[in-house]
Order: structure tokens, then sequence, then C-alpha cells
């Protein structure tokens, strides 16, 4: 298995136009071989005053992620907004961080 997380830092007044983008968007994921699962997770509210989200994928294994950043699907993902809103971009403190993680040991 193979974690992928992007993490996002939203003022709160971006909070609720950010979720919405989120939650309206027309996925891919489900399209490509090797998806486990997709989560969307909101965090506390930061020291800076910005609200913490993670995008959290789960991927049989990298080298499925790594088809699926190069795929058909992930640039027709990322290239456009829900129903012409925002960009995620506009709507985030800097840019996302990535962390992608190999798994060592599983307990289910």
């Amino acid at each position: 298995m193979y974690l992928a997380m992007n993490r996002f830092a939203v003022k709160p007044e971006n909070a609720e136009a950010f979720e919405a983008m989120w939650l309206n968007r027309d996925s891919q994921l489900k399209e490509m071989e090797g998806f486990v699962e997709f989560h969307m997770l909101k965090g506390p509210a930061r020291e800076d005053g910005t609200i913490l989200y993670a995008s959290h994928t789960v991927w049989e294994s990298e080298e499925t992620f790594i088809a699926w950043t190069k795929s058909d699907q992930f640039r027709k993902s990322h290239a456009r907004s829900s129903g012409g809103g925002p960009r995620a971009g506009s709507l985030i403190e800097g840019h996302p961080n990535f962390e992608g993680f190999s798994t060592i040991q599983r307990i289910a």
C-alpha cells in the first residue's frame, strides 16, 4: 500500500468554498487501476489562524500512484474547478505540502 497526502492551509473565510470545491469535483480516481480509497480530512485551526486540511489517497503501490500522476485522468482532475468556481490555489495559503508513504506494517 502507498499513501499519498497533500496538506492545505486555508483561511477560515475560504473554508466553505474550499470544502465545496472538493465535495463537488468530478473525481477521476475510480477509473484508475490500483486506486483503493480517498479521504478529504479537516483538521484543527492552527496558531497562524488557518485551518489544516489533508487529502489522503490510498493506492495498491507507489507505482500505481505514479501512473495516476502521469494519466489523462490526473490532468483532467487538476485542470478544472467545479462549476466554474475558484481553483484550490486561490483558496489556500502557500502551496500544498505533499507527503508520500510506503507501508512497512499493516494490522487490520
